[in-house]
């Protein structure tokens, strides 16, 4: 009998902890949604992953920015001309390979990021502003153990 408690129990918080994440995710993508908006309104929110992920980890070619963002080889170098066009990117010859293209963000582009993100941030660390170092010491502890591919 004890088993099936325990196991019951256990059922029922991992459907409360798929129920936070789902919120979180949920919370986080309609924040997402909003801060692209923030960057250019004319752009598909996809537009503004690509310049999230050059704001973050710099420049790249348009296979690698695919593949970092789950998105075809089309859709990223559909979305890299129309950031292109809004002077949001720019392509450079490969210092590695003459053959090439690297992609990064335009000073504008740079400019546009800061100041979209600026504004997401300020809604996330409102939730958090509350909180004890502790405590949020303990949930960057608990979020990077669930990260943890490593121990799956």
């Amino acid at each position: 009998m004890e088993d099936y408690s325990k196991n019951t129990t256990r059922e029922q918080l991992e459907l409360k902890l798929g129920e936070q994440l789902n919120a979180l995710i949920s919370a986080s993508h309609a924040l997402n949604v909003r801060t692209a908006a923030r960057f250019d309104s004319t752009l598909q929110p996809a537009a503004f992953l690509i310049v999230r992920w050059l704001f973050t980890f710099g420049p790249t070619n348009a296979t690698v920015l695919a593949e970092s963002t789950a998105m075809d080889r089309s859709s990223v170098s559909r979305l890299v001309n129309q950031l292109k066009r809004l002077e949001y990117v720019k392509s450079e010859t490969s210092p590695d390979d003459r053959r090439g293209v690297l992609l990064s963000l335009t000073e504008l582009g740079r400019q546009q990021t800061k100041d979209a993100l600026k504004e997401k941030e300020s809604v996330f660390y409102k939730r958090i502003s509350k909180w004890e170092d502790s405590e949020l010491e303990k949930f960057i502890q608990m979020l990077k153990f669930l990260n943890d591919n490593e121990k799956i």
